[in-house]
């Protein structure tokens, strides 16, 4: 039982002493610490920090060989040098893409989508694999395209309609089986 008084009236004294030493030289610490910051919300932070040191350590308030607002401020600056250093160490935080801006894409995703379309390509009949290949791999036109496979305009209009229609229900199909498998 005299323990825990003996640990409660120490608590007690510890708080009075953070207490004191943030009325007496707060106001000190918090100027030098925005001085040398430029940003109020860190030198709070910084001030805080230092008052926790200051209340682990006790006694090097006491015996320190200087005066206390001179290690508090000490510890200060310290503690902005090892901030400084932190956030240089650190690589830059990335912010990320705003919402409606496009992604951009590198050459990996560009390798992939080529993979899966082409796959998808080799399931189509090869009347309209040939078809849209032709427009939109190789970018001919209706009659290019026409006169390069010997059909008429209308077949390969035609047969790109009902080739690019059999493709949306293949890449459907896939990402409901795919949705299957992850749900």
């Amino acid at each position: 039982m005299a323990g825990w008084r003996t640990r409660r009236r120490r608590e007690v004294a510890d708080e009075a002493l953070v207490r004191s030493l943030f009325e007496e030289h707060g106001r000190a610490m918090l100027g030098y610490a925005t001085r040398l910051l430029g940003d109020r919300a860190a030198a709070e932070d910084v001030v805080q920090e230092a008052l926790v040191r200051a209340w682990r350590n006790p006694d090097s308030l006491v015996n320190g060989r200087g005066s206390v607002r001179g290690w508090l401020l000490t510890v200060v600056r310290n503690l902005v040098i090892d901030r400084v250093r932190a956030s240089h160490a650190r690589p830059a935080e990335v912010a990320g893409v705003p919402a409606g801006l496009p992604v951009e894409h590198d050459h990996a995703d560009r390798v992939v989508d080529s993979m899966v379309v082409l796959a998808a390509l080799d399931g189509l009949s090869a009347e309209h694999r040939v078809v849209l290949e032709q427009m939109y791999l190789h970018g001919r036109s209706v009659a290019e395209a026409a006169e390069l496979l010997g059909i008429p305009p209308g077949t390969v209009k035609s047969r790109s309609y009902y080739g690019l229609r059999a493709l949306r229900e293949q890449f459907r199909d896939e990402r409901a089986g795919a949705e299957g498998i992850a749900g």
